[in-house]
């Protein structure tokens, strides 16, 4: 079974935010990071992280692997920060227009740095959103292993 300490779930995540998968390695309970393909699809891997993806080819069962959230679910956290955190209206109704158009995330992203006042509640919010999926995603493994 397995099972993080809350440091650990907190290193993941924000890895996970940076764009990064993880991989814990069970028996040495040691947590990886890698480029995740989607964000870095022309980056070369150093020597050590090919390494690491050999090791994990050759044993994966030895392997809890971590990822980002999908699109939609990073969409739904912004509206669902829209919804429960912000309470000026008009402000609220600005990112409400900014999630239903294209680009979304982008000018989510935009207005919430320009407000000052909300962006630490944001990175807040959504580091903690993210330990949740990360605590999913160890429940998800368990559940597999049973």
């Amino acid at each position: 079974m397995l099972t993080l300490s809350e440091k650990e779930v907190e290193k993941i995540a924000v890895q996970l935010l940076k764009g990064m998968i993880c991989f814990y390695q069970l028996d040495n309970k040691k947590i990886y990071q890698l480029p995740d393909d989607e964000d870095y699809f022309n980056y070369d891997l150093t020597p050590e992280e090919e390494d690491i993806l050999d090791e994990i080819d050759e044993n994966p069962d030895n392997f809890a692997e971590f990822v980002k959230m999908e699109p939609k679910q990073e969409h739904q956290m912004m509206e669902r920060f829209t919804d429960r955190v912000i309470k000026e209206r008009v402000f609220q109704d600005e990112l409400v227009n900014a999630l239903s158009k294209p680009k979304a995330s982008t000018a989510f992203k935009f207005l919430i740095d320009s407000s000052g006042k909300y962006n630490d509640r944001w990175k807040e919010y959504r580091l903690d959103n993210y330990k949740d999926w990360v605590k999913e995603q160890i429940d998800s493994f368990n559940y597999a292993e049973d």
